[in-house]
């Protein structure tokens, strides 16, 4: 099993900026799922979203909750 090298934190911040600031406004507090393509999957709650990703991107994805810098990589 070959081991993934984790995303920077600038690498998390700027998939944030490109996908997830513009959001702010009107999906404040909501989950967002985007892709290593781009992709994305809005959603109320994490795991919604979370499995979502999971099954449409398979692995490889940056979760993050919008208006809030909490983020996540699902493998």
């Amino acid at each position: 099993m070959a081991s993934q090298r984790l995303p920077s934190l600038e690498e998390f911040d700027a998939v944030y900026e490109q996908y997830g600031k513009p959001l702010e406004a009107e999906h404040d507090g909501e989950y967002l799922a985007v892709s290593p393509d781009g992709r994305t999957i809005l959603g109320p709650t994490l795991i919604d979203v979370a499995q979502r990703a999971q099954t449409e991107f398979g692995p490889g994805n940056f979760l993050f909750r919008i208006g809030t810098r909490t983020v996540g990589k699902l493998r």
